[in-house]
């Protein structure tokens, strides 16, 4: 296309050269038009025109070779493309430095972000992209997708990237865990036996093998020596996080759920989003149309269970300390409030964590969850399960 510009250009009589020819294309690969036909019109004039009079002879050149790419849209542009489309999205979003990204603030709180939020949805009519005021995306807006803020509002994005979002209004569908999962890692199961609290009072109807052989062989025929049954008395009461910042350990967890089916034969499970509020489920496909609510579960299982909450307890501290801080719903209680409930209901308590320890410390909401927890928090590894399982035994 541009080969025959400058052909045209020549045709018409407009002394244009090849070097100035050389340097428009310089500056159109660096990005100085910026894909809008205005500065690429004034980046052609000015690298290709050096008098005046040309001028009117140069605007009806770039009318012929140009005007037509202006009725071209950007869906019949990606169809007769060969560059992936996700390639061109991407030339949209702003790069932002390091030193940028410091620069730029929040608004100030999760109140004052719910405000704008309900002004900017009244005033906006219209798509906005990079920019960091209105609902759009690739910009540094606090309410949209593919962007970047230090506190905002993620609206119509595929999965997280900056962990960075205070409400996040995404659909999103996670899978169950399955109990038949091999393990990864054999300790992991040894060490959640040592939970396990074996004790002989049931009826004498197990086999006592070793006593049976030594009455034998002391009184030269069969004795058949019994015992009472070993039983395996821990309850056990599991709540699974299923956030998307959880993603990145699902391998993990799916090991300890296996390994947690096959130690504990009293065991019973939920998953929750971020934090505990006042519905939990057991099928994450119909976690919204069969919810548990929590209360019930508190007054279901007694405090002879032992509670342990799987999550990275990474979310905004919002969705901890304030009514409707959650990222998927209207909370009208915090989580707070909802944790304290449990701890207080099963005395026995712990959270595991599948983040490194060495990371705790950067996120203010792992914090305030191990607080809540009086530090009764531990990594997902052997050494952290084992010291776990002696925190609740």
């Amino acid at each position: 296309m541009f080969l025959n510009f400058f052909s045209e250009l020549k045709e018409s009589k407009i002394p244009v050269s090849l070097r100035e020819f050389l340097t428009f294309l310089d500056a159109v690969l660096i990005g100085l038009a910026d894909f809008d036909i205005d500065n690429f019109y004034f980046l052609a004039r000015t690298s290709l025109i050096k008098d005046e009079k040309n001028i009117d002879k140069f605007d009806k050149v770039f009318a012929f070779v140009f005007g037509g790419a202006l009725n071209i849209s950007a869906e019949d542009l990606f169809n007769s493309s060969k560059i992936p489309k996700d390639w061109i999205e991407k030339l949209a979003e702003k790069f932002l430095s390091e030193k940028e990204k410091k620069e730029l603030e929040s608004l100030g709180g999760f109140e004052k972000l719910m405000e704008t939020l309900r002004q900017r949805l009244k005033e906006q009519e219209k798509r906005h992209e990079g920019g960091n005021k209105w609902i759009g995306t690739a910009g540094t807006s606090p309410f949209g997708a593919y962007g970047f803020n230090p506190e905002g509002i993620r609206i119509g994005q595929n999965e997280s990237r900056h962990q960075r979002a205070v409400k996040v209004w995404d659909k999103r569908d996670f899978e169950d865990f399955d109990e038949n999962t091999d393990l990864g890692s054999r300790g992991m199961k040894i060490a959640l036996k040592r939970l396990r609290l074996w004790a002989r009072d049931g009826i004498d109807e197990e086999l006592d093998l070793g006593q049976t052989i030594t009455a034998t062989a002391k009184y030269g025929y069969l004795d058949v020596k019994t015992r009472p049954e070993k039983l395996n008395k821990v309850k056990v009461l599991l709540f699974f996080d299923i956030g998307g910042s959880m993603d990145a350990h699902v391998q993990q967890i799916q090991e300890l759920f296996s390994a947690a089916k096959t130690a504990f034969k009293h065991m019973e499970y939920y998953y929750f989003h971020n934090c505990l509020y006042e519905g939990v489920w057991k099928k994450n496909i119909r976690r919204w149309t069969e919810q548990t609510p929590t209360h019930e579960i508190l007054r279901t299982y007694g405090s002879d269970y032992k509670c342990i909450f799987v999550g990275d307890a990474a979310m905004s501290p919002y969705e901890i300390e304030m009514p409707g801080g959650a990222n998927e719903h209207y909370n009208k209680e915090t989580g707070r409030v909802w944790l304290e409930r449990a701890k207080s209901q099963w005395p026995r308590n712990l959270w595991i964590n599948p983040e490194p320890e060495k990371h705790w410390d950067y996120s203010q909401s792992t914090r305030i969850i191990s607080g809540i927890f009086e530090n009764r928090m531990v990594p997902l590894s052997i050494k952290g399960l084992e010291s776990g399982m002696k925190l609740l035994t």
